[in-house]
């Protein structure tokens, strides 16, 4: 998300990047994890922001789920949400096994832990520096459903302008699935869409980010008010991602 970040900084908003608990460090941390310990850690960290006049929420994937639960919960603080490759549906076969089989106790059973090797970019300089978590516990998908349908069910709960974008090669979720979710957002005032051509999942790092990013701060740039100077311009506005 750093590119996207310091993009939004660049147009003067303050940014904050909260690391979820058991992320980026190691596969073992995130036996410690589930999605009531990331929603928490987001919810402290939207918290933190209630001195800015402006707030708005950016998620990626995952933390697009979030972003909507922090909408959904905090209507009065979050003013704005940009929802980058929502995982409201997955592609393929093997995630709807795998969903289909997680109240059975196979899964812990049989395949413990997931193995990773690669991310979803189409930009091979991007893709040769991606930091990748070796292997994670099939309990976390587990919460990843659970979020995913806790998310899905408030998404009319949602009362702020939303910007949904979606990249229509990616290979993890199904970017119709941003369109339907888009068609979810019945309270929103306003919802955008934006359908990228290039890059694959990770938006913000892949082919397709400088205009996605280019779209988020246009977006975000006409919900703020006028205001005087920079200085005080960016102590408005603070957005979590």
């Amino acid at each position: 998300m750093r590119p996207l970040g310091e993009a939004l900084a660049a147009r003067g908003l303050y940014v904050t990047a909260p690391r979820l608990p058991g992320h980026g460090t190691t596969p073992e941390a995130m036996l410690e994890a589930d999605h009531r310990r990331w929603e928490a850690a987001a919810l402290e960290a939207l918290d933190a922001l209630r001195g800015f006049r402006r707030v708005f929420v950016a998620g990626l994937s995952m933390g697009a789920l979030l972003g909507l639960r922090m909408s959904a919960l905090r209507p009065e603080v979050v003013k704005g949400l940009v929802l980058i490759a929502p995982a409201a549906r997955f592609k393929g076969p093997k995630m709807a096994l795998l969903k289909s089989l997680r109240n059975t106790g196979l899964l812990e059973r049989i395949v413990p832990w997931v193995r990773k090797s690669a991310t979803d970019l189409s930009d091979p300089v991007a893709l040769a520096e991606a930091p990748i978590l070796p292997a994670f516990p099939i309990a976390r998908l587990k919460d990843l459903w659970a979020l995913q349908e806790t998310s899905l069910r408030d998404a009319h709960l949602v009362r702020c302008p939303t910007l949904v974008v979606v990249a229509e090669q990616d290979h993890v979720v199904d970017p119709a699935g941003g369109q339907w979710l888009a068609s979810q957002l019945t309270g929103a005032p306003e919802v955008r869409m934006l359908s990228l051509q290039e890059g694959y999942h990770i938006i913000p790092r892949d082919k397709g980010g400088p205009r996605m990013a280019a779209a988020a701060g246009d977006f975000l740039d006409g919900l703020r008010q006028p205001w005087g100077d920079e200085e005080e311009r960016g102590s408005a506005s603070g957005i979590l991602i």
